[in-house]
Formats: C-alpha cells, structure tokens, sequence
C-alpha cells in the first residue's frame, strides 16, 4: 500500500485518490468543454449541419470585429464598475453584519432577500420599476428627465451597475461577515484598552484581518462581472445600439441569432482567457497565492 505524504508535523495528508472524484468531474465538465470549444473556434457552423473546417478565418473576423472591440472594454467598464461599486458596500455591511447591533438578524435576513432571486427575476423586476412610461422615472420627472435612463450610453452602465450592486452584493457581504467574525476579539479588546475607536479599530484591525477575504470576493466579481449576460439580455438588450452590448451577450447573438457557432465558440474562448488571465494577475500581485491558514502543513 502506498503511503499517505507526510507534512513537517509530522501528520498524515490524504492521497490522490481523494481528489480523483473532483479531478474526473472537472475533466468531465470543464476541460473537455472547453477543448470542443476549442475545436469549433476553428470551424463554419450553423448548429444543425455538419461544421466544416475554417482555419483561422473566425479569429480573423473577430480581430477586426468593431463590435467586438467594443464589447470587450464595455464588459471590462462594467467589471471594473462592479468592483469599485459593491466592494466597499458589501465590507461595510458584512463587518456590520457580524456584530451584535440590536435587530441585526432581522436587518441582514432582509437585505439578503436579493441573493434569494435569480438574475432573470431581479432583472425582469427593475425592467418594470425604470419603465420611462410607468415606472419610478415617470413619476419623478425633475430627478430623471424623460425617465428613458435605458435611452443613453450612460444611463444604461449606470442602471446595470445599480442593479449588480443591489443583486450582488448581499453574496460578498456575506462573505465578509464569516470573515470578520473570525477575527479574534483579543485584538480589539486590546485596542480599546490602548484608547483606539471605532474607526480606528476598523482601519487598523478589521481591514488588514479581512486583506485575504477581500481579494476573494474581487476575483468573484471579476469573473462574475466578465461573464454577465441575462442581466443585459432582459434589460438593455445590448443597447443602446450596441452601447452595452458586453462579449457574453454577443457570443450569444453570433449563436442563437445568427447561427455562427463558430464565432460565438471564438468569442467563448477569448472570454475563458480573458477571465483566466485577469484572475491570476490579481491573485500574483495581491500575493493571495502566498496566504498561510492556521492549518498549513496537514
């Protein structure tokens, strides 16, 4: 029999075979895929017929896609909108969330009623409040103009950044709740003896304890932010024109509209890439992938 490894304590850590069930389930559902992907970025079509080899002709297409170009930085602005909007957010109500406020389980069962919904409900849900004809807009003209806040490049980040961080941000605070919790009240009894407030505490304590918790929760928004499509599908439909048309959203007009499953599995792959890319550029300058738990070594 083989042997388990053992760590520098001197404990015994499992052995491969424990994680064959994951492995064969990530070869199965993730990079084969991801390979046929792959295979028919490199080919003409149409879904119903027999695809036909290309060549390069579909990334050719794509490099000079205006289209394209421009949904790769609207998806990369709606990211990054993402980002600076619900982090912020999400930490001041999940530290809030873990302490022992009057009321508090009531408030935080409340306001995570958004991560209870799916992206379609939620979306069909604010389509219908920011309706210019009968919707909130309507109704307070001098705040919103025509109400058409859908009518404008502007208008429409801005609604579709309102609505991730509304969805969105209950999941991250969270997030930040678990993680505030486990940080030891020793350390703020000691800062309350040395005469150190609330915000003090916070800066000093709570925001360098939670250092780690917070890139986990930015590489989720970011590779939830690069691959949002329902919620543009149902509220803007890409538009304006093609204003807030991100890569998601377009992969899907190549495929299901014009039948170009060729494209659309180029479009796919630049996303996978893309994600993959931007993720392990925030892990390595972060230095996440340097983290040490209590547990290291078994």
């Amino acid at each position: 029999m083989t042997r388990s490894p053992k760590s520098a304590a001197g404990v015994s850590r499992p052995g491969f075979a424990w994680a064959a069930p994951a492995a064969v389930f990530f070869l199965l559902f993730a990079i084969a895929p991801l390979v046929v992907v792959a295979a028919l970025s490199f080919t003409s079509w149409d879904g119903i017929t027999e695809p036909h080899f290309n060549g390069l002709d579909n990334w050719i297409a794509l490099i000079h896609d205006p289209v394209m170009s421009q949904s790769v930085w609207t998806t990369l602005l709606l990211t990054t909108l993402g980002v600076l909007t619900q982090t912020p957010v999400s930490l001041l109500l999940g530290v809030w969330a873990a302490g022992h406020q009057r009321n508090r389980a009531v408030l935080s069962a409340v306001y995570f009623v958004p991560l209870l919904l799916s992206a379609t409900a939620v979306s069909v849900v604010w389509r219908a409040v920011l309706d210019p004809n009968f919707g909130v807009p309507s109704q307070l003209v001098r705040l919103f103009g025509d109400g058409n806040l859908l009518g404008t490049r502007g208008g429409a980040l801005a609604v579709l950044t309102f609505v991730g961080v509304w969805q969105f941000t209950p999941l991250h605070a969270l997030i930040y709740q678990g993680g505030a919790r486990a940080i030891p009240q020793v350390l703020y009894q000691a800062a309350a003896v040395d005469g150190a407030g609330t915000v003090r505490q916070f800066f000093h304590i709570t925001l360098p304890q939670l250092r780690n918790t917070v890139i986990t929760s930015m590489v989720l928004m970011v590779v939830g932010g690069l691959t949002t499509f329902d919620t543009v599908l149902i509220l803007t439909q890409g538009g304006p024109g093609t204003d807030t048309t991100v890569s998601a959203f377009y992969m899907y007009q190549k495929a299901f509209k014009a039948y170009d499953f060729g494209a659309a599995s180029a479009i796919a792959l630049v996303l996978v890439v893309v994600a993959t890319l931007i993720s392990l550029a925030v892990v390595r300058f972060s230095g996440y992938d340097r983290m040490r738990g209590t547990s290291e070594g078994l």
